[in-house]
């Protein structure tokens, strides 16, 4: 297993529609994803893109908010009520060598593989298997993301 690029960072917010205005109107950004769904994670989702020299491999702001009241993201808003860094998130080539390899160094996986928000696979080792950090790794996307 190789560590990939840090494809995002995940901010948990009690409002994507204020963090959407603090990253336009505060830090300047300019490429935001229109917000979408993802009731099976029980989470809303929007992208923020950083800028980089060639504009197509910066690492992104994954601002998540509680799709319904089951959400696993509420727990963290409770004891951040104001949000927060949430997890980060590095890119790997091959998602199921990736595990095997997690595994076999005895770290926590936190449920099954499943499909993320970027339409790739995705698994999250338990934050105390890995400094503090919950640490999500993703199945490098193909194409643009």
């Amino acid at each position: 297993m190789k560590l990939g690029r840090l494809n995002h960072i995940g901010v948990a917010t009690p409002s994507i529609a204020d963090s959407i205005a603090y990253y336009r109107d505060t830090m300047g950004a300019t490429a935001i994803t229109e917000p979408f769904d993802l009731p099976e994670q029980g989470v809303k989702v929007c992208f923020v893109d950083t800028p980089t020299h060639s504009g197509m491999d910066g690492t992104q702001i994954e601002l998540i908010e509680p799709y319904d009241e089951s959400s696993p993201i509420n727990g963290f808003l409770a004891k951040n009520p104001l949000g927060g860094q949430h997890h980060v998130c590095f890119e790997v080539a091959d998602i199921a060598a990736a595990r095997d390899w997690f595994e076999g160094q005895g770290k926590r996986i936190l449920g099954p593989t499943r499909i993320g928000a970027h339409g790739t696979p995705i698994f999250f080792v338990h934050p105390k298997d890995m400094m503090g950090q919950l640490t999500e790794i993703m199945e490098t996307p193909k194409g643009a993301h």
